[in-house]
């Protein structure tokens, strides 16, 4: 992978800013929208895909639709702090499909936050105590529930 340009220019931070908005846009659809001709808005979107700035595209689902509708942020904490234990942790959370993110944090009581969504009340009590509190090393958990999300962005700040 390149290194990513420490400058981008006002053409790649309208391409980077119309396919976080729509990724499925056309070649001519995205060259018509930021005012270049085809060929070399595909040349600047193979560039920025090769540098690593684009990392891929993704469908966004409707959670509810898929009936997930339970949301939490769990705060775990471990009985040591080394790089064994946490790369164990990281390897099986990284197994479970409910856990959207997994954050290694500082500033709280806890070692790592992760992001995840269950269907209901059961499947977050078995996600809890027969995957995550198995885990070797976790010695604590605390939970919130999301009642609503105001903002739920998935695009970057250009």
């Amino acid at each position: 992978m390149a290194e990513v340009p420490q400058k981008l220019d006002r053409y790649d931070r309208q391409i980077l800013a119309a396919l976080q908005a729509d990724a499925r846009l056309s070649n001519q659809e995205l060259a018509d929208r930021i005012g270049l001709s085809p060929s070399p808005c595909l040349r600047r979107v193979k560039r920025l895909e090769e540098i690593g700035l684009i990392e891929g595209y993704r469908a966004m689902l409707n959670a509810r639709y898929l009936g997930l509708k339970l949301m939490a942020f769990i705060h775990i904490s471990m009985d040591r702090h080394t790089p064994d234990r946490f790369d164990l942790f990281e390897s099986h959370v990284l197994k479970l499909p409910e856990v959207l993110e997994c954050h290694l944090i500082t500033g709280q009581d806890a070692d790592y936050m992760l992001k995840i969504i269950v269907e209901d009340m059961d499947e977050f009590q078995r996600l809890l105590l027969e995957e995550i509190t198995r885990i070797k090393g976790v010695t604590g958990v605390n939970s919130s529930f999301v009642l609503k999300s105001p903002a739920n962005r998935t695009a970057l700040p250009l």
